[in-house]
C-alpha cells in the first residue's frame, strides 16, 4: 500500500493535535470504520460553524480523514462478482480456482463434521495474477446430526435451528467445481481433511494455503489472520461465516503483497507449481518444544512429532543447519524429510518420510 499524503486535515477544528485528549479508538460510521482520537473543543475554538460539514457525504468525510496521516479509514468489504472479461486474456493464461471455507462442529476431522461449506470460484490470469470473468458462489448448510457446541454457535452465528434438516447440495457443488484446477483455503491443513472426508473427489485436486504459502510477516504484514489481512488492505467484514470469509480471502489475494510486485494469487500459483518439503524433527528433546513452536513447528499428535513445511531445498538445508545448532546436541541425529506436491499438501496423505542426518 502506498504511503498516505502528508497533508493536514481541515474540518473546521483548528489545532487538532492540541485537542487530543484520549487514546485512539475505532468507530463505525455508515459503511466505514474510522480509527480516530477523541477531540475536545468549544464553539469559541472553531474557525467555522459546526454545520460547515453538513453538505459532505459520509464518503467525502472518509476521504478527508483518510488523507490525514493521523487517521486511517477502512470500508466494509463488498464482494466482487464481476471482473474484466476472460476473453480479453491470452488463451492458456487462465486457471480456475475455488476459494473454500468451512465451519465445523469442532477442530478434529476425525470426530467433528462440517456444518457450513462455501465456495467462491473464479478465473485467474496467470500472467498478471488478477481475476477475470464472472464469479460463481456456493454456500450451504449441513445438519451434523448432533447439537452444535455453544462456543461454535457463538463464534459462527450458526444455530441448531439454521442447520436442522439441511444437507449440502452435492449436485450444485459438483457443478460449480467443473473446470477447477486448484483449491485455496486460509489454513488448508484444517479445511482439506474435513472436505475430503465429506466430498472425496476434492482429494484429486491441487491445494494451496493462503495462510502458510505466503510469508506475510516477511513482506511487512504483522498478522496472517484473515481479518487482519483484510484490514491491512482497507476492509472489514463479518467474519467467521464461510461465505464472507471466502469473499474476503478472494479480495485479499487480488492485492499486491509487500514489495514483491506480485498479487497474492500470483504467489499462490508459484506455490502450487513448486514442490515443498515436510520436515519432521524426530527425537527432538522435550525441552526444545517452546523453541520449535516459536520457530513455526506444529505438533502432530498422531505421529507425536514436531514438523514444519519448507518451500525449497535451500530452505530445507538452512533448517537442518538451524536444528543442528539449536535443538540436537548429537551431531549424528536424524530427521524425517518428505517431498510433497500440491496434490497431497495439507492432506492426511503425506508421503513416507525419508531419514537424513540433521548435520551435513
Amino acid at each position: 500500500m502506498s504511503d498516505k499524503p502528508q497533508m493536514g486535515l481541515d474540518l473546521g477544528l483548528p489545532e487538532v493535535a492540541d485537542n487530543l485528549k484520549a487514546p485512539k479508538k475505532t468507530i463505525k460510521t455508515g459503511t466505514s470504520v474510522v480509527s480516530q482520537a477523541t477531540l475536545v473543543t468549544t464553539p469559541e475554538r472553531m474557525s467555522s460553524p459546526p454545520h460547515a460539514m453538513a453538505d459532505l457525504s459520509v464518503a467525502d468525510m472518509a476521504k478527508l480523514l483518510d488523507a490525514d496521516p493521523n487517521y486511517r479509514v477502512i470500508q466494509r468489504l463488498v464482494p466482487a462478482l464481476h471482473f474484466r472479461p476472460a476473453a480479453q486474456t491470452k488463451p492458456g493464461n487462465v486457471q480456475r480456482v475455488a476459494v473454500l471455507d468451512t465451519e465445523t462442529t469442532g477442530l478434529s476431522a476425525a470426530t467433528d463434521v462440517i456444518i457450513e461449506l462455501a465456495l467462491v470460484v473464479m478465473d485467474i490470469d496467470t500472467s498478471t495474477g488478477l481475476p477475470v470473468g464472472d464469479v460463481l458462489v456456493f454456500d450451504g448448510f449441513q445438519d451434523p446430526g448432533r447439537a452444535i457446541p455453544k462456543e461454535v454457535q457463538l463464534l459462527t452465528g450458526i444455530s441448531n435451528e439454521m442447520v436442522a434438516g439441511q444437507a449440502l447440495d452435492e449436485a450444485a457443488i459438483s457443478k460449480i467445481m467443473e473446470g477447477v484446477q486448484w483449491v485455496v483455503a486460509h489454513n488448508a491443513a484444517f479445511d482439506r481433511p474435513f472436505v475430503e472426508q465429506r466430498l472425496p473427489y476434492f482429494a484429486d485436486l491441487a491445494w494451496a494455503c493462503s495462510f502458510a504459502d505466503i510469508p506475510w510477516k516477511k513482506h511487512g504484514v504483522g498478522s496472517a489472520k484473515l481479518e487482519s489481512l483484510a484490514a491491512h488492505y482497507g476492509w472489514f467484514y463479518d467474519a467467521h461465516r464461510a461465505d464472507m470469509d471466502c469473499h474476503a480471502l478472494a479480495a485479499v489475494m487480488g492485492q499486491h503483497v509487500g514489495e514483491t510486485g506480485k498479487t497474492g494469487w500470483k504467489l499462490l500459483l508459484e506455490a502450487v507449481e513448486a514442490p515443498q518439503y515436510k520436515l519432521q524433527a524426530t527425537g527432538a528433546p522435550f525441552d526444545a518444544k517452546d523453541l520449535l513452536k516459536v520457530r513455526g513447528y506444529r505438533w502432530d499428535s498422531v505421529q507425536r512429532v514436531w514438523h514444519t513445511r519448507l518451500a525449497s531445498e535451500a530452505e530445507l538445508e538452512e533448517e537442518c543447519a538451524w536444528l543442528a545448532a539449536h535443538v540436537y546436541a548429537n551431531p549424528r541425529a536424524q530427521v524425517g524429510v518428505a517431498q510433497v506436491d500440491a496434490l497431497t499438501r495439507y492432506s492426511s496423505r503425506t508421503p513416507l518420510a525419508q531419514v537424513r542426518p540433521v548435520a551435513a
